[in-house]
Order: structure tokens, then C-alpha cells, then sequence
């Protein structure tokens, strides 16, 4: 069983920067790749970005290429999303995920096993 904890949601210029952690309960975080997805209001949850359980591989929404960039420290038991160049777009409640299947880093919310409580971003015009 793994806890994920979400943290460093907040308000934010368009423009401007943020930077996300999860931090993960459990020793297996290793074993897991993750992923953060996003939710706007009125809207489906849509994967934004992921990173395999090494942290060597990662996968970008094309809508966050070029701003958004993700990490993991396996002995922190931690996933940053650090998004820079923010767009009022960019407005939702993010979520970290983890997923124990060691595939590629999938895309679907469905394939994820643990999900945080989320963290809002608001970026204003």
C-alpha cells in the first residue's frame, strides 16, 4: 500500500512558476512509475506528465513541453512537477499517481493504483 501526499498548489501570475511534490509513503515507491494529472473544472482528468520508476525515462503532455519538467529522488520517496512559464490554462487540481505495473509510463488515469488528495493551481491572467 502506498500514501501519496501532494503538496505546493497555489496561486500564480501567468508567466510565473511553481513547483509540486508528492511524497510517498511505503518501501516500494522505486518500483513505481508516476505520473501527475490535472483536473479543470467541468473537464476530464488528463495526464500532464509522467517518469518511470528508474527516473530515467519521462513522458510530457504536448500541452507542457518546453514549461514542464518532472523528477524523483527514490531515497526521498518524493516526485516533483516543476512548471514554469504558467498559462491560465494550466488552471486545475493536480494529482499525483502512482502506478506498480512495470510497463511503460502509461497515460490512462485508469492504469494508476494510488492517487494524492490534490493540490489546486490557480494561475491568473
Amino acid at each position: 500500500q502506498v500514501q501519496l501526499v501532494e503538496s505546493g498548489g497555489g496561486l500564480v501570475q501567468a508567466g510565473g512558476s511553481l513547483r509540486l511534490s508528492c511524497v510517498a509513503s511505503g518501501r516500494t515507491f522505486s518500483n513505481y512509475n508516476m505520473g501527475w494529472f490535472r483536473q479543470a473544472p467541468g473537464k476530464e482528468r488528463e495526464f500532464v506528465i509522467g517518469i518511470s520508476s528508474s527516473g530515467r525515462t519521462t513522458s510530457y503532455a504536448d500541452s507542457v513541453k518546453g514549461r514542464f519538467t518532472i523528477s524523483r529522488d527514490n531515497t526521498k520517496n518524493t516526485v516533483w512537477l516543476q512548471m514554469n512559464s504558467l498559462k491560465p490554462e494550466d488552471t486545475a487540481v493536480y494529482y499525483c499517481a502512482g502506478d506498480s505495473t512495470p510497463f511503460n509510463i502509461r497515460r490512462a488515469s485508469g492504469a494508476y493504483n494510488y492517487w494524492g488528495q490534490g493540490t489546486q493551481v490557480t494561475v491568473s491572467s
